[in-house]
């Protein structure tokens, strides 16, 4: 894209919650970004957004702000399960689009989202931070240069402590989908298919149990065997269901990738960097208003997915992801993030495992979307 062709990006941002504040700070401080608006439905949250980052306007309707001639460019940052209305508005005004992930929890609007993107050759892109951390582009680019060979097993572990799923479950009733797979897996599986970038897969199959998060409605964990259609075998693993006092703020995870000239063996637990201290260090991801029965004193630093405070500053790879989508947009530049159709894809893969785990049986794939809502809900 020469110079003269790049248009100032007037930005919508729908959520002011954790993750919406976090890219308006970071639009605020792009100068490509020449106007921003907020939504949200809270608008004690939108007017302090508003205030911290001078923001142009906001107000409580998503379609007052989708509706403005300002807007170029939506990212949206509601709740997981309420994406699919002001991601369908976006997308009939044309704006390039951030969608945190899932594009949604039902299988069958993300289907609708996917074919009105690419119906309007619109460029949107999902929230999968983890791509913009230096150890996993060090990792993409050995894997695209052939250093392992032909990859041809892998195993993937996540481990994070009860927090999310308590947030999760907590602003909803309609818990079928929220699995630790659907939100929180989705990261690792993403990761996974990204390293193991064009290969299919075929079939899986999961068990999953609910000894301790069956009360909020939602499952421990979720582990299940992937074959793809050469042959390559991957398990994909996640537990949500640690305890308060584990000490990862959120994400620990590991994969190991198994190739017929080499082998990449990947720690990401943050077991490197711990602190232990008579200080309470806090819940990690705490649900607003709750209180763990005990508190925490040791805690793996960094282990927060999007980066780290530093001077009141987000540093780490939430800050790489949310300016690498401005410059994509405002420079053309090509950048790692997963498509919209990586999106799709990763939610039909996650809901195949709890499909798998219902059925106690294989289940091939791809799946139907109406399949899986049918059985799953």
């Amino acid at each position: 894209m020469k110079r003269s062709d790049r248009k100032e990006i007037g930005l919508a941002i729908v959520g002011c919650g954790t993750i919406g504040r976090i890219r308006a700070e970071f639009a605020r401080a792009y100068p490509g970004v020449g106007w921003i608006g907020l939504c949200d439905l809270k608008s004690d949250l939108g007017d302090a957004l508003k205030k911290d980052v001078d923001a142009d306007f906001f107000t409580t309707d998503y379609r007052e702000l989708l509706s403005r001639p300002e807007v170029t460019a939506t990212i949206i940052a509601t709740d997981e399960n309420f994406h699919f209305d002001p991601t369908m508005l976006a997308i009939e005004q044309g704006h390039d689009l951030f969608i945190e992930k899932p594009l949604a929890t039902d299988a069958r609007q993300s289907a609708q989202i996917l074919a009105g993107i690419e119906a309007a050759g619109i460029d949107a892109v999902v929230g999968y931070t983890q791509r913009f951390r230096r150890r996993f582009l060090a990792v993409k680019e050995r894997l695209l240069t052939g250093q392992i060979g032909d990859v041809h097993s892998v195993v993937t572990r996540a481990f994070m402590n009860r927090m999310v799923p308590i947030a999760t479950t907590r602003r909803t009733q309609d818990r079928a989908t929220l699995t630790p797979m659907v939100v929180s897996g989705t990261h690792s599986l993403d990761m996974s298919m990204w390293l193991m970038e064009g290969k299919t897969p075929v079939s899986v199959f999961a068990q999953s149990t609910d000894r301790v998060l069956g009360e909020i409605g939602t499952k421990d964990s979720t582990f299940g065997v992937f074959t793809m259609s050469d042959g390559t075998i991957w398990s994909m693993n996640i537990s949500w269901a640690l305890p308060v006092v584990w000490p990862g703020a959120v994400y620990g995870i590991e994969i190991g990738i198994v190739g017929d000239k080499g082998v990449i063996d990947i720690e990401d637990t943050h077991r490197d960097l711990v602190l232990a201290s008579d200080v309470a260090q806090g819940a990690g991801y705490a649900p607003e208003g709750f209180e763990p029965a005990a508190p925490r004193h040791v805690d793996f630093l960094t282990s927060y997915p999007p980066g780290d405070l530093h001077d009141n500053q987000l540093w780490g790879p939430m800050r790489e992801e949310t300016n690498a989508w401005y410059q994509r947009i405002y420079t053309g530049q090509s950048t790692p993030h997963a498509t919209a159709a990586d999106g799709h894809r990763n939610l039909l893969m996650t809901m195949a495992m709890d499909l798998s785990a219902k059925r106690g049986t294989p289940v091939d794939l791809p799946v139907d979307p109406d399949e899986l809502m049918r059985e799953l809900t």
